[in-house]
């Protein structure tokens, strides 16, 4: 029975456990993220822009039909009425219309290629936004993991140092001040603990509501991950490329251009149209004189159409879309500034950001020796006990620091990608590379 039993529960301890990485929940989030989603219809309902366009220049087919019962008196002219015909008048007609000259048509069809470009680039910004939304919600979740992991490791050790304190007071080594300081430090970390684990809560929750599940365990960052420089090393050279490669530059220019194009569609108003007009029908009708007939017709011919005057219409829709395209032009300005901004922004974000987390790791090398001789001396008598409670929340705090400053470089790498419209899965793999998944917490 224990053999049975054994060979039951050994494939659970052999198997492994693994994480879930950075690219796994990316690609859970683009099926079952609603804003995504929504971004998706989006872009199939801006591509129907083009056919619908292209209608206007191509030829259409109606069929029309009537019937009317008709009752009448006739009568001569101050005498009797001598007939009250009653009958049904019916017919239908099929028309086939083929535009030959609408140049606010042509004009509309032109920029509906540009709106099926702007969709598609409004696209392109809605998954650059997934990828910064899935990475930033990621990375909340494990600086969240990192701070309860180290106040806990704090709150362990302050206990430690509060028994010590306990029994050195005891013994009549140590005062009860000491005892009283640990009990304060204990206390402290007891309320940090809790804080940290509402806001692990909070973060996981953020996370779940964009990828629609529970995340569980997320692979932790590697111990020997290593950050990178951005390439090139020139912020003039990313500002440049912000400038012109920015998916929400591309929208506003895309937005600039069909407004300009709108403008020459509003003035297209004032000319005349051309049509060639076909109708074939069938009508039956009655006269007094004749009785029902039927009427069989086909006609072909060209329908010619200026406008004289609209009441001001035209002119009102034309000074419209000048103004319009002014507004389209100063959003491309601004959406240009802007991404020069954000490109200088995320590459001092990166540079910064190494050099703070080089500065941490040395910083909780130190931290951690001055803990260490501060244990040593307390154990000595040459230090007290708030010096060494000062240095494990010192601990404590840059290993924090250290965790944060790590991935919020990671987020400045992607968002630096981002400004640029470079940001793709690739730059999802690389950050994933970064990430252990056989880390399980």
């Amino acid at each position: 029975m224990k053999k049975l039993a054994w060979l039951l529960v050994s494939p659970l301890i052999a198997t492994p456990l693994y994480a879930v990485d950075l690219m796994q929940v990316y690609r859970d989030a683009q099926s079952n993220d609603p804003t995504f989603a929504a971004a998706r219809a989006t872009l199939e309902a801006g591509q129907e822009k083009r056919p619908q366009a292209r209608a206007g220049l191509l030829p259409s087919l109606s069929l029309s039909g009537n019937t009317t019962w008709n009752e009448n008196e006739l009568s001569s002219h101050n005498g009797p009425t001598f007939a009250k015909p009653n009958y049904n008048s019916n017919g239908y007609q099929v028309t086939l219309s083929q535009p030959l000259f609408r140049w606010q048509n042509w004009i509309a069809y032109d920029q509906s290629k540009m709106q099926v470009a702007q969709a598609e680039a409004n696209f392109g910004l809605a998954r650059q936004d997934l990828i910064l939304r899935v990475a930033q919600a990621y990375f909340d979740v494990l600086y969240a993991r990192e701070n309860l992991s180290a106040v806990q490791a704090n709150k362990q050790a302050i206990a430690q140092q509060l028994e010590l304190a306990k029994k050195s007071f005891e013994v009549g080594t140590a005062t009860i001040t000491d005892t009283h300081e640990a009990q304060a430090r204990f206390d402290l970390a007891s309320a940090q603990e809790i804080a940290a684990e509402s806001d692990l809560e909070v973060r996981q929750r953020a996370l779940q509501a964009i990828v629609g599940q529970e995340p569980g365990a997320l692979a932790q960052l590697r111990k020997t991950a290593e950050l990178t420089q951005p390439q090139p090393s020139n912020m003039n050279e990313w500002v440049s490329a912000a400038e012109t490669g920015s998916l929400n530059v591309q929208v506003q220019q895309y937005n600039a251009t069909i407004a300009a194009r709108e403008v020459d569609k509003q003035r297209a108003g004032h000319y005349p149209t051309l049509d060639a007009v076909a109708n074939v029908g069938h009508s039956k009708s009655y006269t007094p004189t004749f009785g029902s007939y039927d009427t069989d017709y086909q006609n072909v011919g060209i329908q010619l159409n200026i406008p004289l005057f609209q009441g001001g219409l035209t002119s009102s829709r034309q000074r419209e879309a000048s103004a319009n395209r002014a507004a389209a032009e100063s959003g491309l300005e601004g959406a240009k500034r802007s991404a020069a901004l954000g490109a200088r922004q995320y590459y001092l974000g990166v540079v910064n950001g190494l050099a703070q987390v080089k500065a941490l790791k040395a910083a909780l090398v130190s931290s951690q020796s001055a803990l260490e001789s501060n244990k040593l001396g307390y154990e000595v008598g040459v230090r007290i006990n708030i010096d060494v409670l000062n240095a494990e929340n010192q601990v404590y705090v840059t290993r924090r620091d250290l965790a944060k400053a790590t991935l919020d470089t990671l987020m400045a790498q992607l968002r630096l990608k981002s400004v640029t419209g470079a940001l793709g899965d690739d730059d999802v793999a690389q950050i994933n590379a970064l990430l252990d998944p056989s880390t399980v917490r």
